[in-house]
């Protein structure tokens, strides 16, 4: 991560300042690892979560949805420790900015895109890919924002956090369904129901990112104003 990032351009995470958290983050800093190579390994993560679900679509193995579950919260771990290691540990680097946002860029795709092979109906591929589009959209307006001069902006209601423990859930909730045969004749599964919902929320939340911008942007231009 840049050197320059300070607590305001970071994810507030109550989670940076658990006991276990942090002991782990100074093992990690102790081997020589860097920020940038755990920033990487997200893409793994999220990469094996995505042939997970591939494999699911083929073969309808109930364990692989448990293995993109568990992919996607290393995934989230990746995310936090980076950003530990690299700014508690100092360890960060001019470049780090790149390693800390175009991994999440490619991660999140991989992950809704291939939740939508375990969807019931062709168009719920449709539907993850709109997800995920989205998706990358919200984090676009948050570096937009700090580009004109703003905060960066995490709000919700379905940012990054929100989305992955919603696929999560989902994945949980299809497990079970399978393992015990409960609510499988539904006409839509529980992944689709999932989809729509992040679809909605991301939707929200870019235009609550959109107006923060606007008024921080705009709140800012008539404060220089009136100093003129």
């Amino acid at each position: 991560m840049d050197p320059k990032i300070n607590d305001a351009s970071r994810r507030p995470l109550a989670v940076r300042q658990s006991a276990l958290t942090q002991r782990i983050a100074v093992w990690i800093n102790n081997h020589d690892i860097t920020p940038n190579q755990i920033s990487l390994m997200s893409i793994v993560f999220a990469a094996l979560g995505f042939a997970a679900m591939l494999g699911y679509h083929f073969f309808a193995s109930s364990v692989l949805l448990l293995v993109t579950a568990l992919c996607i919260q290393s995934r989230l771990l990746c995310n936090l420790f980076d950003g530990m290691v690299a700014i508690e540990g100092g360890k960060s680097t001019a470049s780090g900015e790149l390693f800390n946002d175009v991994p999440d860029r490619i991660a999140d795709p991989l992950f809704i895109i291939g939740v939508g092979f375990a969807t019931q109906h062709e168009s719920g591929m449709y539907l993850a890919w709109a997800c995920a589009l989205v998706a990358v959209l919200t984090a676009y307006i948050r570096v937009l924002g700090v580009s004109m001069g703003t905060k960066a902006d995490f709000r919700g209601p379905m940012a990054k956090q929100h989305r992955m423990a919603l696929l999560t859930g989902a994945l949980v909730v299809l497990f079970l369904q399978n393992l015990t045969g409960f609510f499988t004749d539904l006409p839509v599964n529980i992944i689709e129901l999932a989809l729509v919902v992040m679809l909605l929320g991301s939707l929200v939340t870019c235009w609550r990112r959109l107006v923060f911008i606007y008024q921080d942007v705009e709140g800012t231009a008539l404060k220089d104003g009136d100093k003129q």
